[in-house]
């Protein structure tokens, strides 16, 4: 391979295999691999007369899996004299390089490396440094991976694999290590605090806990005595209310020394849930009966009996009735309903020439009870009347603490308002329309207009 001088101050700039070189204008360049190619810099423009090459210089790159080169052959062959070679160190020392230390064994190097950081920041997701604490400080107390598996809470469900694999992980990766102590070193110690809290117990710690009787029930001040004098046992985070509460857990399960656990009868044949209760009387559980309940029992019914058949009488005598507003048509009147308000939800029958509206409570009742429609904690007990005179107008008058409103128009206490059909009564919040059964109201101004000719 021979570079000769016309070939490197060609414009075109087409290198000796016969393929044209892309350079960029940039000043910076990007570094090439040593295991991808061999760079020869050259200055391309002779020397200035001061006798200093340009700083500007380009760069030919050779791929070395394109070459057959043989040890007889070097891989910089001699340049024309006008050619000036920059950076002579750096070629030497890449020529004079041992072929074990070249290239591939700088790859391989490097892929580990590539490969350790993967596997520190694989698991990064899933494992939370406080899923490392308290895999390290189980594994410590224990001793035993699976305990560890059973016994502590991680943020997210591990299996027995995963836990296994963190372990060694967190051992003999030491990327990995590095990682997980960095980021166990930035926790808040309130959280460092409270993964310790949950930390599971050892073997000693549970011997010296049995050593406390389970009868007489213990005091706090006996657990702080055995952290006391046993604090090289204990695990640093425990206080004594914490061995106070882990004690009586082992005392719910009968694991203290002291408890007997009573041992299960041996039988030949042991009988299942279902066989066990068709075995039991049913007659002998119910209670025996008693005369003096049952015949007050029998007479509160039959006296709620008679208030409904009562009630019921009563219905049709009714001045108000109150029916569920079932579309947004228009309501059928009959011949005994004057008028309707209705609201969002229900609607109020008037069946009478004057009826009271507001709230109905323990001591007060009223013709049309509005909380039927919605919350009336802000309505009087008495909020107004709607009367019918005799001409076939109709008129509300205002008897409440607030305002009445009839189409956007306030009605105070003591004053009255002539109501039409459609009307819009607004009454703390509650909205209704008040619709005249017209036909009833024009045979009732014809009698009342022939009540007047006729004194």
């Amino acid at each position: 391979m021979l570079i000769n001088n016309k070939s490197s101050m060609d414009p075109t700039n087409v290198d000796s295999m016969g393929t044209k070189r892309r350079s960029s204008s940039r000043t910076i360049k990007r570094r090439k691999f040593d295991d991808e190619l061999v760079e020869t810099t050259f200055n391309l423009q002779p020397p200035t007369s001061s006798g200093k090459s340009n700083s500007r210089s380009r760069t030919v790159s050779v791929s070395t899996s394109s070459l057959d080169v043989s040890p007889q052959t070097p891989l910089i062959p001699s340049l024309p004299p006008t050619s000036t070679v920059t950076q002579p160190d750096r070629i030497n020392r890449r020529h004079s390089r041992p072929s074990g230390s070249n290239g591939p064994g700088r790859k391989s190097k490097k892929n580990k490396n590539h490969a350790h950081s993967i596997n520190a920041t694989k698991d990064l997701g899933r494992w939370k440094p406080t899923d490392d604490l308290g895999l390290i400080t189980g594994v410590q107390q224990t001793n035993d991976l699976r305990m560890v598996h059973r016994g502590t809470k991680f943020s997210c469900r591990f299996t027995l694999q995963e836990i296994q694999q963190r372990w060694y992980a967190l051992l003999y990766d030491s990327a990995v290590s590095r990682v997980a102590v960095q980021a166990m070193r930035n926790l808040h110690p309130e959280l460092i605090a409270s993964v310790q809290a949950r930390t599971l117990y050892s073997k000693a710690e549970e011997d010296l806990l049995g050593t406390i009787k389970s009868s007489p029930p213990p005091n706090l001040e006996v657990f702080q005595k055995l952290l006391e004098s046993n604090a090289q046992t204990f695990y640093p985070a425990r206080t004594a209310k914490s061995l106070m509460a882990h004690w009586q857990l082992m005392k719910q399960y009968h694991l203290l020394p002291d408890q007997t656990v009573l041992p299960l009868p041996r039988t030949d044949t042991t009988l299942s849930f279902s066989d066990a209760e068709d075995l039991i009387n049913d007659g002998e559980l119910m209670d025996q009966k008693d005369e003096i309940i049952d015949a007050e029992l029998a007479m509160a019914d039959r006296k709620n009996k008679k208030e409904i058949r009562v009630l019921e009488n009563e219905l049709s005598r009714w001045q108000v009735l109150v029916d569920s507003v079932t579309g947004g048509h228009a309501p059928d009147f009959d011949n005994q309903t004057l008028a309707i308000l209705r609201g969002r939800l229900v609607r109020y029958l008037m069946r009478s020439r004057e009826i009271t509206v507001g709230r109905t409570t323990k001591d007060h009742s009223v013709d049309v009870d509005l909380s039927l429609e919605g919350p009336a904690w802000k309505i009087s007990r008495r909020q107004g009347t709607i009367r019918l005179r005799n001409n076939g107008d109709f008129f509300i008058s205002s008897e409440g603490k607030r305002p009445i409103f009839v189409d956007s128009r306030p009605i105070l206490a003591g004053n009255k308002m002539k109501l039409n059909n459609n009307s819009v009564i607004e009454i703390a919040g509650l909205r209704f329309i008040f619709l005249i059964n017209q036909e009833l109201i024009s045979v009732i101004r014809q009698e009342a207009v022939k009540l007047n000719l006729n004194p």
